[in-house]
């Protein structure tokens, strides 16, 4: 990609991240100075994705100690901007008793890329003819490469052949928007669907693998990911189809046991419908797909199948 999500510059300490909400129409970035600007970017979406958050996260802490900010509130503020996503907490967590947080803030940025290209290349194999895939896990969502749709990157570059169908992934349609912009900007081949629309194309025989990203997986190998997930999850099983899901390491919480046991941030109504005040709505970001229903989880230390979390 050209164009990257996420800048830092040492110099003027400031983080400009690239304004997701407004692609694929406008490119815009926006600059944060403090941990409040870098929470408040996560939070409204200006940055999405698992890795990207702990990435704008790991450089809110450095900003706030270039700064002379209360370190323990610049934490605070941050953890608390989106709490499912466990790259947030594990950033955070890396870097808070760091004497110079802006050396390793820049640090986990760049091994973010390398360890997407790892992930991409070890998962390369299984991504082959029509791939389905939800949300963006992209560049976009990462600090390069990607994770899903980074082994999609990594079969192509070794010359394979497939054609990715993405779901829009409503309410906030990062499928419509975002996936298919990586896949116009990388000359990725690309058809959209709605997210009504799966079944009939898996029914089709157009699809050999579904692959997602996730946010958290559990010990058991329960995984957290964006809303609609599970459904495929459900769908891929009842076609014979594999369902894999590409795993950062930085993904995996070996402290939460299962998927019961993570949560689950619930959006703001207006994302999805406000014109009728007397109307309830529920709009959760993520939801669990059952261990048992992944075929493998494609990390940057290999594959993992379900004996890994089980035995």
């Amino acid at each position: 990609m050209t164009l990257t999500a996420i800048k830092y510059s040492a110099t003027t300490s400031t983080l400009s991240l690239l304004d997701q909400r407004l692609l694929p129409e406008t490119t815009k970035y926006i600059d944060c100075t403090s941990a409040l600007e870098a929470a408040s970017a996560i939070k409204s979406m200006v940055v999405r994705g698992a890795p990207a958050i702990g990435i704008t996260a790991a450089y809110g802490m450095a900003m706030a100690q270039k700064n002379g900010e209360d370190l323990a509130e610049a934490y605070k503020v941050l953890a608390a901007s989106r709490p499912t996503a466990v790259n947030l907490k594990w950033a955070l967590d890396r870097i808070k008793d760091e004497d110079d947080m802006e050396d390793v803030a820049i640090s986990i940025h760049n091994e973010d890329i390398g360890l997407n290209k790892k992930l991409g290349d070890n998962g390369a194999h299984f991504m082959k003819d029509g791939v389905l895939t939800i949300c963006n896990t992209g560049a976009l969502a990462t600090g390069g490469h990607g994770t899903a749709l980074g082994m999609i990157r990594s079969s192509l570059s070794m010359g394979n052949k497939l054609h990715v169908f993405a779901c829009e992934t409503r309410p906030y349609n990062q499928g419509a928007r975002l996936t298919t912009w990586e896949c116009s900007q990388d000359k990725i081949p690309c058809t959209l669907i709605a997210d009504s629309m799966a079944a009939a194309l898996m029914a089709s025989g157009k699809i050999s693998a579904v692959v997602a990203g996730c946010d958290r997986v559990a010990n058991n190998g329960d995984t957290a990911n964006k809303i609609g997930t599970y459904s495929l999850a459900v769908l891929a099983k009842h076609h014979g189809i594999p369902f894999y899901i590409g795993m950062p390491m930085s993904t995996l919480d070996r402290s939460c046991p299962s998927g019961a046991d993570i949560p689950i941030e619930e959006r703001p109504a207006r994302e999805l419908f406000s014109a009728l005040p007397d109307i309830g709505v529920w709009n959760p970001a993520f939801d669990v797909t059952p261990a048992e229903l992944i075929t493998a989880w494609v990390s940057e230390e290999g594959v993992w199948d379900k004996d890994t979390f089980w035995c």
